[in-house]
């Protein structure tokens, strides 16, 4: 389980890097557009444009901001060596439905034939998992899931 952890674990980091990566080329795309736009005889026009790439800039900003948030989240999961008794934070759990991965929501991934959820622990269902432990059920959108392990 250690080296699926270790898998599921670098996942989580590839898709915060491509997270950044997206919304700082929003940015710079953004700012470029600004910087290329000129002064012409309709001033409403290059008003317009600059307003436009400026906010195209901030949405860019606030993804980023996200995104760092999230790469600080990741750097608080327990080691992926480490096992818990109890749902927290880095968890690999398994249940009678599925697996899930408890650190940021990234979705669906399929690693070595298994089909993992990546889900915050604020997240709705990680909010209800945090905490338990094995034999413990749970009951979420009216489905009854029992936590069969811990990793």
């Amino acid at each position: 389980m250690k080296q699926l952890k270790d898998k599921l674990y670098t996942y989580c980091q590839n898709w915060i890097d491509e997270k950044i990566k997206l919304a700082q080329s929003t940015i710079d795309n953004a700012q470029s557009s600004a910087n290329e736009e000129t002064k012409s005889s309709a001033g409403d026009k290059y008003e317009t444009g600059r307003a436009m790439a400026q906010l195209e800039v901030e949405k860019g900003s606030l993804q980023l901001a996200e995104a760092n948030k999230l790469r600080s989240l990741m750097n608080l999961l327990s080691a992926p060596t480490t096992s818990n008794t109890t749902i927290v934070l880095g968890s690999l759990v398994r249940t009678d439905k599925d697996w899930f991965y408890i650190s940021v929501s990234a979705g669906k991934v399929v690693i070595d034939d298994h089909s993992i959820i990546c889900l915050s622990s604020i997240s709705p269902l990680g909010t209800q998992m945090m905490g338990l432990s094995k034999g413990q059920n749970f009951i979420f959108n009216k489905l009854t899931f029992a936590i069969e392990d811990i990793f």
